[in-house]
């Protein structure tokens, strides 16, 4: 049994940012800010406003803030919040079985706020969460849904732990031990995808994260081999109850797993397993210039694993449709958009879209693509009235996936428009370079004064 607690614990409390290629150094960068706008724009949802009501704290030495107000909280109840509003949207970005920045930013900002830390600390701290986020995943063959366990609010928490222990310049044991409280802090459910739990639970994992470095910080006990022990980490949150506990982490010889597996950025504020129908929806649709009342049946091959979190056949609300096939199918048709303007109550309930919905239906695979919980492609058939059959090509990779990534340009859109009307086209284009230049920040009161 390869001593895994230890090993992350050395490995996070040893890293530079001169360690870090910068390939992955680019890809963390990405991150940082199409989740910082996602940010923003999830801020403007309900939930955000009664987590922070409900349970963050106010008190006279509040370190860290809320984005984009600036109001000051407790620095977990910041990354809590903060974390809330990054996942609300389910807009942020995708990869390791799960949404890293949703959690790893907002507990960074948070952390690195109240530390004074610099941005080059920042984008340090972010590659130790995703790395220790990748070498757990990579010792769990099965996908965690599978089991009913959401990934980013059990690995997070984790990860989250990792980027702290690092912006908090822990030693090697005292990471360790931060790590392994992190991991009896981790939990979530895939059942409570298409609520407002979800979103709390990546909210959880990164204040869970901030609340795990510090209590390390200040001394606490926890097992030496939390992660890898029979009755550890692993093997309780391990779908088929066999983890590869024999991998050994060299950082001589290391594996960076932001270079391999990357990220991807999502062009729909939906769960990213309709990605690719969506892709294949909207392509269809504007090619054949189809109208909806044309359109008799629509027919999705996609993956076992992605209906189980499609899970909502008909919505009734924003919030339900991010986790509705029926809804992408639809949307694509009627809007030839899945975007932030069709995510309300009023357009999923919508005769055009509500009429639409019961003419998509799908068959599924079990077969997964390697290193990820979906089908290794996926194809849209649309049958009209007439009869005609109009088909996609099989879709492998969704735009904005690593494999097809979007541009900078096509990256500055999406931020923009999440900033939203709020923000002058000077401060958007000033924030989006900054993130996009973290490294050369002062501290992190530089990204909070926009």
């Amino acid at each position: 049994m390869a001593p895994l607690t230890a090993e992350l614990g050395r490995f996070v409390s040893a890293l530079a940012l001169s360690d870090v290629p910068m390939e992955a150094q680019a890809v963390a960068k990405t991150g940082f800010t199409d989740c910082f706008g996602v940010m923003i724009a999830g801020a403007r949802e309900g939930v955000v406003a009664l987590i922070d009501r409900e349970l963050a704290g106010r008190d006279a030495g509040a370190l860290a803030s809320l984005i984009p107000s600036g109001e000051r909280r407790n620095v977990e109840d910041a990354a809590l919040v903060n974390g809330v509003a990054a996942h609300v949207l389910d807009y942020d970005d995708v990869t390791l079985d799960g949404h890293p920045s949703a959690v790893l930013v907002p507990a960074i900002l948070a952390q690195g706020e109240a530390l004074g830390s610099s941005g080059s600390e920042m984008l340090a701290a972010y590659a130790a969460g995703y790395e220790t986020w990748a070498e757990l995943l990579a010792r769990e063959p099965l996908p965690l849904h599978q089991k009913g366990w959401h990934p980013t609010a059990v690995r997070g928490t984790v990860a989250a732990a990792a980027a702290c222990a690092k912006l908090r310049r822990l030693s090697p044991p005292q990471t360790a031990t931060a790590l392994a409280i992190a991991s009896s802090m981790a939990g979530g459910l895939v059942a409570n995808f298409g609520t407002a739990t979800k979103c709390f639970q990546v909210g959880r994992a990164a204040q869970s994260g901030v609340i795990a470095a510090r209590l390390a910080q200040a001394g606490m006990t926890a097992s030496a081999d939390a992660l890898e022990h029979q009755s550890g980490f692993l093997a309780a949150f391990s779908p088929g109850g066999a983890p590869d506990l024999s991998r050994t982490l060299d950082p001589a010889q290391k594996e960076w797993h932001l270079v391999r597996q990357g990220l991807n950025v999502k062009r729909y504020p939906v769960c990213y397993g309709a990605h690719r129908a969506i892709d294949a929806a909207l392509d269809l649709a504007t090619r054949h210039d189809l109208d909806p009342s044309d359109v008799d049946q629509v027919h999705v091959s996609t993956g076992a694993m992605q209906m189980l979190m499609l899970r909502n056949e008909r919505p009734q609300t924003a919030l339900q449709a991010k986790f509705s096939l029926q809804f992408a199918m639809a949307s694509s048709l009627v809007a030839r958009n899945v975007g932030l303007a069709q995510l309300t109550d009023d357009f999923v309930r919508s005769p055009p879209i509500q009429s639409l919905m019961p003419r998509v239906c799908a068959t599924t695979t079990a077969e997964t693509m390697a290193g990820s919980a979906f089908a290794p492609s996926e194809k849209v058939e649309i049958t009209t009235v007439r009869g005609k059959v109009l088909a996609s090509e099989p879709i492998v990779f969704a735009k904005g996936s690593k494999e097809r990534p979007l541009s900078h340009d096509e990256l500055q859109a999406k931020f923009s428009d999440c900033l939203g009307d709020d923000f002058g086209g000077a401060s958007k284009s000033k924030a989006f370079e900054k993130l996009m230049n973290l490294e050369r920040l002062n501290s992190a009161a530089d990204l909070l004064s926009l």
